[in-house]
């Protein structure tokens, strides 16, 4: 599964009744720019700074950390600023927090709570599409998974070969990588007729894949 991604940060809004505006705007435009040239851990710091040196607080700044820290691979910071900015008064910024905190934790495996996550994100705004997309996405593949599970205990047993293949595209599920998986199946499935005890899973692959392409 490609798990959508908003990458794009916010803008933040500050109030015209603020002294030293012209030092704090520069300090707004240098967090900007460090994000936009990807330059994710430099980005914490100047977000970090308008915190700081100006005591500056808001949900949009919430969220441009748990953006600099997520793709900075600081997961755990970045969930803790997701779940701050999802109480967020704007509904958008809030379902924006919370389908990104979704993916972190799909991330992690933790399916449930992530399904939980991007669930709340409609709850806010049932125009975010991209939320929408995963949750349909997750719940769909839980639903299967479950199904496979009870299944498999009626399949006859895959030879050791059959066992190999299935552990790779196990891995590449892991890592969302549903489209991959099928095409490794599809492949060891012309080599070994074992393969397919595995025809229920390679079915929900090929379900998945198809969404994954919308």
């Amino acid at each position: 599964m490609s798990w959508s991604k908003l990458t794009l940060a916010v803008f933040l809004l500050i109030p015209a009744s603020w002294t030293r505006v012209s030092r704090l705007n520069s300090a707004i435009d240098l967090a900007g720019e460090s994000y936009a040239k990807a330059e994710y851990e430099q980005s914490i710091t100047n977000h970090q700074v308008l915190i700081d040196e100006f005591g500056y607080a808001s949900p949009e700044l919430d969220y441009n950390l748990g953006l600099s820290n997520q793709y900075a691979e600081k997961v755990d910071e970045a969930v803790g600023y997701y779940d701050k900015a999802s109480i967020a008064p704007n509904k958008m910024l809030a379902s924006f927090a919370f389908n990104q905190g979704g993916v972190l934790l799909g991330n992690k495996k933790e399916y449930e709570p992530a399904l939980s996550k991007f669930k709340s994100a409609l709850i806010q705004d049932p125009n975010n599409e991209v939320a929408r997309h995963n949750y349909e996405l997750l719940a769909r593949w839980l639903q299967r998974d479950e199904e496979r599970k009870n299944e498999d205990q009626n399949k006859p047993e895959p030879s050791d070969f059959a066992k190999r293949k299935k552990a790779e595209a196990d891995r590449m599920v892991e890592q969302f990588r549903f489209k991959d998986a099928l095409n490794l199946m599809n492949e060891a499935r012309l080599q070994d007729e074992t393969v397919d005890a595995y025809k229920d899973f390679m079915t929900s692959l090929q379900e998945i894949t198809e969404i994954d392409e919308k």
